[in-house]
């Protein structure tokens, strides 16, 4: 049976822009196992409800079901430990983890912030009064004014970015050599923005721009041809 994955998806179906469900899906072309992408929508609970709460990613392999991308990341190393693996050991899982935390706190806030017009648009009709009324409750102000002046906010990812521009300066990828579930983390981030926002998030001499096309560019382009802005 294929693996089937709840993958977050905008107005159009194949609008699939959710950061933690892109990092489950390298994650799922780096093992090299086949998926299939449902598409999901914010308001339909009912669909995951098995998983036991109401967020994507959500994976079922044959009678397991997985939610939150961490979580699939550690179920994949160990249901398919054959395949290459995510974590290239506990050092290699403690380090993701830092980056892990990183994105969360501090990459995925200033990204939004830049995108976050385009991203209201880009949801299903449906979606857009939770989408407003949860996300204005947790920012405690409007969208609009969570959003600001987008110069503002492109300066402040740019400062955001820097530990990851300093580091792909002298290496490939956050691992090393190859790319790795570290990688996958960092670069959801960047597919949430290029799936509802043709703002383009760093420069072309930007190192972080070079390391974004090569994994754009990975496993025979599965980010590249998902649907997006072409920055």
């Amino acid at each position: 049976m294929t693996i089937q994955l709840y993958d977050l998806a905008g107005q159009d179906d194949d609008c699939r822009f959710s950061p933690h469900c892109w990092r489950v899906k390298m994650a799922l072309a780096h093992k090299g196992l086949a998926f299939e992408a449902l598409p999901w929508r914010f308001t339909e609970k009912d669909a995951i409800a098995e998983s036991g709460q109401g967020q994507v990613p959500v994976l079922r392999d044959g009678d397991r079901l997985v939610h939150e991308s961490w979580q699939i990341a550690d179920y994949l190393d160990e249901a398919y430990p054959e395949r290459p693996p995510l974590f290239e050991g506990p050092q290699a899982r403690a380090h993701a983890l830092m980056i892990r935390h990183w994105a969360q706190r501090s990459l995925h806030p200033a990204v939004v912030q830049v995108i976050m017009p385009e991203l209201f648009e880009a949801l299903h009709e449906k979606d857009k009064p939770y989408f407003r009324e949860s996300r204005e409750a947790l920012f405690g102000k409007t969208l609009e004014a969570f959003a600001g002046d987008r110069d503002e906010k492109l300066a402040n990812l740019g400062k955001a970015l820097a530990p990851l521009r300093d580091t792909v300066k002298l290496q490939p990828y956050l691992g090393g050599e190859a790319p790795s579930f570290a990688d996958f983390i960092v670069f959801g981030a960047f597919q949430w923005a290029r799936a509802v926002c043709p703002v383009a998030l760093v420069a072309e001499d930007d190192p972080v721009h070079a390391w974004r096309g090569r994994l754009m560019e990975a496993y025979d382009g599965l980010a590249a041809k998902a649907k997006g802005f072409p920055v």
